[in-house]
């Protein structure tokens, strides 16, 4: 067996993709107690804002009325259908004990977000608020200082490559890169922890993929699968 390299983190997090998307309709209420049932120690989403400011919890950020597909920023949070939670609520319902991730999809909604963590008394160093667009996490250091910010790309996508990428997020205190688990080796997370940056992996679907990023000390995974998550992370962890 493979021998454990060491995270970054003392206790890697495990996320629940959108809640239990894979046992629950994702980005519901429902979904998202359900992963904390199941053992999950974090929760990730999508976050938009509506017309009139609210920060809800969805994934496309558009709603259906017929054949048309009217952007969230167009509606005012009243008139969104009932599944979709605002954050406030998720909140209200499913407490505040855990780690939670959060894809800004509409920047706007960064601020807001931020505003609502503190609001229900959430740990903002328990919130990783990710985009795909270096520049914008770089604007916004300083503004939201003490939530969590983490790099969303693909290894692809670094035409600087890693290291020099990783450089330029240390040194502008960006938190963790997240990239899909494909794209991570035993290798590159060493060198993302070299520079003191979390390394956060996604798309864990299978028993195989989590052990492996595990196994070469990513400090967060994240899977739809939340029950083959955990009883994978306590077989090569322990209980978390």
């Amino acid at each position: 067996m493979q021998q454990r390299l060491p995270s970054l983190r003392e206790v890697p997090i495990a996320f629940a993709h959108r809640g239990a998307r894979a046992h629950a309709p994702e980005n519901t209420i429902e979904s998202f107690a359900l992963a904390l049932k199941l053992g999950a120690t974090g929760i990730e989403s999508d976050v938009w804002v509506t017309h009139d400011g609210v920060v809800v919890l969805d994934h496309d950020g558009v709603v259906r009325r017929g054949l048309r597909r009217i952007p969230i920023a167009e509606i005012s949070h009243s008139n969104l259908p009932s599944h979709i939670p605002s954050l406030t609520e998720m909140l209200d319902s499913c407490g505040t004990n855990f780690e939670l991730s959060l894809d800004i999809k509409d920047v706007r909604a960064l601020i807001p977000t931020v505003e609502a963590l503190s609001s229900c008394g959430f740990d903002q160093s328990r919130a990783w608020l990710c985009h795909w667009d270096v520049d914008v996490l770089l604007a916004h250091r300083g503004i939201v200082p003490n939530v969590r910010l983490v790099d969303s790309t693909r290894l692809s996508k670094i035409s600087e490559g890693l290291e020099r990428r990783a450089h330029k997020l240390r040194q502008n205190g960006i938190d963790a890169i997240n990239m899909h688990y494909s794209d991570w080796t035993g290798g590159s997370v060493t060198l993302a922890h070299r520079f003191n940056l979390y390394a956060f992996s996604w798309d864990l679907q299978f028993e195989s993929h989590l052990e492996d990023a595990l196994r070469m000390g990513a400090d967060a995974v994240y899977s739809d699968y939340v029950d083959r998550m955990m009883d994978v992370y306590r077989e090569v962890i322990g209980k978390p």
